[in-house]
């Protein structure tokens, strides 16, 4: 896994810094700080706060000959803490079996909106909490004991999630919450995003069903009509950084900042209807990526690689089959890897080669990705996301990209 040096950069301060050694950076558990790396006279950001340190990252000073590192002096009191708590079992992400076991068991659930769990709501399934890898039940919520949400206490921070067998109850009760709160924007801007991602998983599970490949249709549909009437109901329609990734949701963002984009650069309706459409379903080919190659701890092989990279062609093979997709969807799909550079794949075009469409998907792709937690990582800020975008220099589309940040200018 590489280490990117390439970020922050601060004078070197002795007083203002700690210098530790690398022994004392524990694998398996969270940073509560910033560490920084000495390169020169500087010291330049070599791990955020708040991701999980692995042996592989370990592995990688050793290799570069790094024994020290550096945090803020007023880190001092959170640095002991973490001294004194080293772990003392097997992090889930040094162990292949054990992050398997972790990724395969994630998707027996179903990521849900925290804001729509109103507290004078009673609901028939449990809630379930997933933090720091560890799975919690908040909620023992059934048919036969439907509970009130306000009796209990729904925690601030780690993802919400209901087991897959529960999601026709929760698309009921989002049903229900619908008609009691239909003059509440912000809870219809949620509603609408919950039962995007309700149909995306549901044909993440079938891809090449026509059916569920139509629903989607609607969904975009209804993107269009709220993104046209009110462009600021995107920061409610897009589910950012507190999250883990989920393809589903990662599906509905693309497909919601493509819109967005889309109306905001100036397209009619209809091209944004099919803007919208192939950006939603740009990644349904990952649908057929083996599960441990998709879910895989730790760096890919060149070989595991080029499997990834196959997701774009086999989505392109589903999609081309059906009729009542237009060629124009489907370049939205088949380009959104792609680069101005010609460094992208699978076909590496170049410039203007690229469609309008794969050039609005390729950074709508990029945004969500950088923005989106994964396990070796936290989610970048927005503004920080777009700071990388734009240095990404001669690989996005400049017109397209100065309308995506002034789409995005209310988003901190």
């Amino acid at each position: 896994m590489a280490v990117n040096y390439k970020s922050q950069v601060k004078e070197v301060s002795q007083a203002d810094y700690i210098k530790i050694d690398v022994q004392n950076i524990h694998s398996g558990k969270f940073l509560p700080f910033d560490v920084y790396v000495k390169h020169g006279d500087t010291l330049k950001k070599l791990f955020n706060k708040g991701m999980i340190i692995s042996k592989i990252h370990l592995d990688v000073l050793t290799e570069k000959g790094i024994s020290y590192v550096y945090i803020d002096s007023s880190e001092q009191e959170r640095l002991d803490t973490y001294i004194r708590k080293p772990t003392t079992q097997e992090s889930v992400l040094d162990s292949p079996v054990l992050f398997q076991n972790y990724s395969f068991n994630k998707e027996q659930y179903f990521q849900i909106e925290r804001n729509l769990l109103h507290p004078d709501s009673k609901i028939n399934f449990s809630v379930y909490c997933l933090e720091n890898f560890n799975l919690n039940k908040i909620i023992d919520a059934s048919d036969e004991s439907p509970k009130l949400i306000s009796d209990f206490k729904i925690p601030l921070y780690g993802d919400l999630l209901i087991k897959s067998s529960d999601i026709q109850r929760y698309r009921d009760y989002l049903s229900s919450l619908e008609k009691n709160q239909a003059e509440n924007s912000e809870t219809r801007y949620l509603i609408l995003k919950e039962s995007a991602k309700v149909h995306m998983r549901e044909l993440l599970s079938e891809p090449r069903s026509g059916e569920k490949i139509k629903k989607i249709s609607d969904v975009v549909e209804n993107l269009i009509v709220t993104l046209n009437e009110n462009p600021d109901s995107i920061y409610d329609l897009l589910t950012l950084r507190g999250h883990d990734y989920y393809t589903y949701t990662h599906c509905i963002n693309v497909g919601a900042l493509a819109v967005g984009l889309g109306l905001q650069a100036g397209l009619d309706k209809e091209t944004v209807y099919h803007l919208g459409v192939g950006a939603i379903l740009h990644d349904i080919g990952k649908a057929e990526i083996p599960h441990e190659i998709l879910n895989k701890q730790g760096k890919l092989t060149d070989y595991e690689y080029r499997v990834i990279q196959t997701h774009v062609r086999l989505g392109y093979e589903i999609l081309k089959q059906h009729k009542f997709i237009s060629p124009k969807s489907l370049d939205a799909e088949l380009h959104h890897h792609e680069k101005l550079s010609g460094r992208g794949y699978p076909l590496g075009l170049k410039g203007k080669e690229i469609s309008l469409f794969g050039r609005i998907t390729e950074i709508a792709d990029c945004y969500d990705a950088l923005t989106t937690r994964r396990p070796y990582k936290p989610p970048y800020t927005p503004f920080f996301a777009l700071s990388i975008i734009v240095k990404e220099k001669g690989d996005h589309d400049p017109d397209l990209l100065k309308a995506f940040i002034k789409m995005l200018g209310k988003i901190k």
